[in-house]
């Protein structure tokens, strides 16, 4: 017997009732599902995670179905797409096939099990159609082999065959969900659900309503009883994102489900056992917040049973060069344009700079320089990077080497040289423009 997919589902329509009934169908089995009122709404939260697979309504306010699908479809190609039609809609739905639509379903939807069936074919498909990927493809999502991080690979493959409750300490932007995911996939749970929550974008009732569920008339807008996503996560792995951002109600909430492996759904007294391996992830230093007394000492030590702390870029800077050309490959693909290769120069800036905001502002930037770039190479002249209001320069100095500034006056000098003082032959040579050079010229005092 196969072992059951679970992926990321987007679930996009303007009626609650619809949307939520697809959710909750999905979520039953396992995957995770993110709900959206519309198609602009839905495009922003594509645009900021990754989905397998989008479930859409056609007709929609502020952008529709239609829109929606062209747009995912040349920004996302191989995310999977399946459309919610309502009778006498057969003909558009058609329409959305022709542009790589898996499938349709009419409304109004009966029965759960052919949402379940279609996402369940759709990953699938999807699956059939990655390239196979090897344990050393998946470690290279988190590194490329930087010496700063040797430990912390090796930490987390030892950790990920226990049940030991994970902390994920570091700044914003290091990877610290990729960690979670890893930890899933190399752990006895991989065939589980694999659940994520982010305790700072969700107000404390909604975020307590979505970490226990609740019962019907529990509160205003309590149509139905709805699983919580702990309970859906049940025998795999539960991630806690930011959760240093807990209100203190939840915070003693979450205490006991890791204690006693039990909660209640809101409005309810049925006990619910669970059996989840939980991994948190914060930015914030939790011993710090202890001493304030914002964050509560024992859920720290609960928490903190096997802590591990990533690196910022800047601090691992053999995985820089690499990870930049994996997200430029990565963000042409979304783009549908030919991968563009990065100069010399471009990648003795990136080694070089502080990225405070670590691989976010790492993509941002590269995304920048691609809409900016004329050709299929990025030179350092397309690299447009935001100024930090971090004091400290972050910068790096290699000890005994020269600067940056040094090898560029130098590389300039010699290749003048070359050409015999010709500078539009130099800029050409330098891959740069001939007003950058002499800007450049100028800078260094170079005659």
């Amino acid at each position: 017997m196969s072992e059951k997919r679970t992926g990321r589902a987007l679930v996009v329509d303007d009626e609650e009732g619809v949307r939520s009934f697809v959710a909750e169908s999905l979520e039953r089995d396992g995957h995770d599902v993110v709900q959206a009122a519309d198609g602009k709404a839905a495009l922003a939260a594509a645009r900021e995670e990754p989905f397998d697979v989008v479930i859409t309504d056609l007709r929609m306010p502020e952008m529709d179905g239609m829109t929606l699908v062209r747009t995912l479809r040349t920004e996302q190609p191989d995310v999977e797409l399946v459309v919610l039609t309502a009778f006498g809609e057969v003909a558009t739905a058609v329409e959305a096939m022709k542009l790589g639509v898996l499938d349709y379903l009419q409304k109004p939807l009966h029965s759960p099990r052919a949402v379940r069936e279609l996402v369940l074919r759709a990953l699938d498909r999807r699956a059939s159609l990655a390239v196979p990927s090897t344990r050393e493809t998946r470690r290279s999502s988190l590194t490329f082999g930087a010496p700063a991080m040797v430990a912390v690979t090796a930490a987390l493959e030892r950790v990920a065959k226990s049940n030991a409750t994970v902390l994920l300490q570091g700044e914003s932007g290091t990877g610290k969900e990729v960690a979670a995911r890893l930890l899933h996939e190399w752990s006895p749970r991989k065939a589980k659900p694999f659940m994520a929550i982010n305790c700072a974008v969700l107000t404390e009732n909604l975020l307590e309503s979505e970490l226990f569920g609740h019962e019907k008339g529990s509160f205003t807008g309590a149509h139905a009883q709805r699983r919580g996503r702990i309970e859906l996560a049940d025998g795999g792995t539960f991630f806690l994102d930011e959760v240093g951002e807990l209100h203190p109600g939840l915070q003693a909430k979450l205490l006991r489900v890791l204690e006693e492996r039990k909660f209640e759904r809101l409005g309810g007294a049925q006990v619910i056992e669970v059996d989840v391996r939980w991994v948190a992830a914060t930015h914030r230093d939790l011993r710090a917040m202890v001493r304030d007394g914002t964050f509560r000492e024992d859920l720290y030590h609960r928490l903190a049973v096997f802590p591990v702390k990533l690196p910022p870029l800047r601090e691992r800077r053999e995985d820089i060069v690499p990870l930049a050309e994996s997200l430029v490959a990565e963000l042409s693909r979304a783009a549908g344009r030919v991968v563009p290769k990065l100069d010399d120069g471009m990648k003795a800036r990136l080694v070089v700079e502080a990225w405070p905001g670590n691989v976010r502002e790492l993509r941002n930037a590269l995304e920048r320089a691609m809409i900016l770039a004329d050709g299929d190479v990025l030179r350092e002249e397309h690299l447009w990077i935001e100024p930090s209001d971090d004091k400290e320069d972050k910068r790096a100095e290699p000890v005994g080497a020269e600067s940056l500034a040094d090898l560029e006056r130098r590389t300039i000098e010699a290749t003048l040289a070359e050409v015999g003082g010709n500078r539009r032959a130099a800029a050409t040579k330098l891959g740069i423009g001939l007003r950058t050079l002499y800007d450049k010229l100028k800078k260094y005092g170079v005659t």
